[in-house]
């Protein structure tokens, strides 16, 4: 695109919009965004993308990433997408489905969502036995030992996880916590293929884990829905036969993200 071409199309796009653009673009892309990258897909002027990325970073919605030179969400825009996802009315219809699927299992179903550090918990139902494990909305819990975080990690590109794997020592929770980085990488790659993640006593004693991804139109993972229990009620075993549940319940939920 030449540089007149440039001026021309951007002159095109309000200036009320042009940082909305760029948040929206890094949003949908879900990788760190290089400037180049903006300047081609929204025919802006590089200046007018510089600027834009620095005011974006300075007000926190975007944030650089570890190399310092591309962008991706910061703590401001993912926080307006917990707050979208949070809306009334998709949560009164998310929470009709998260029922159904506890009623038929019979144990706590919850919704997460990637954070930077963890996965959030933003949604869930309460199992309605008295022997329960708690985990209210709003906790964040780590991507290495939880059947939702290392569902997330599987999605993630090779260097993504790697740098992840390699940036610090993965604390071990319990004796079952997987803290050795090949031990991981095996264990995320086993869950790229089978398309479900599992969590056997590997961040909390005596709890048991599963998790399916919820995607977008584009087949990116947006959310983990999950259920765990008490071994003293169901081993990993015994979980699993509820994945076809699981995954109805993540198409369902998928649906709702749909335009």
């Amino acid at each position: 695109m030449t540089e007149t071409t440039t001026l021309q199309k951007e002159t095109q796009i309000p200036t009320n919009l042009r940082l909305l653009l760029i948040l929206e673009e890094v949003a949908k892309r879900g990788v760190a965004v290089k400037p180049s990258d903006l300047i081609e897909t929204l025919g802006l002027a590089k200046p007018t993308v510089h600027r834009l990325l620095q005011t974006a970073e300075a007000e926190g919605f975007l944030q650089r990433d570890l190399d310092g030179r591309t962008y991706g969400p910061g703590p401001r825009l993912r926080q307006l997408s917990v707050n979208t996802v949070s809306s009334e009315h998709l949560r009164t219809a998310r929470l009709a489905i998260l029922r159904g699927i506890a009623d038929e299992i019979g144990e706590t179903c919850n919704l997460a969502i990637p954070d930077r550090e963890g996965m959030i918990y933003l949604d869930r139902v309460e199992t309605k036995w008295p022997l329960r494990i708690q985990l209210p909305i709003g906790s964040r819990v780590p991507f290495h030992c939880t059947a939702s975080g290392k569902m997330y990690l599987s999605t993630l590109r090779q260097r993504t996880l790697n740098g992840y794997l390699s940036a610090r020592k993965l604390q071990q929770l319990t004796i079952k916590t997987l803290t050795d980085p090949n031990a991981l990488r095996k264990e995320i790659s086993n869950i790229s293929d089978r398309k479900y993640s599992t969590d056997e006593e590997e961040f909390m004693q005596g709890m048991a884990a599963v998790a399916v991804p919820v995607l977008e139109g584009n087949e990116r993972l947006v959310a983990t829905l999950s259920v765990h229990a008490p071994t003293q009620r169901h081993d990993l075993n015994s979980l699993k036969q509820f994945l076809p549940v699981l995954q109805d319940g993540a198409k369902q939920l998928s649906n709702l993200l749909s335009p």
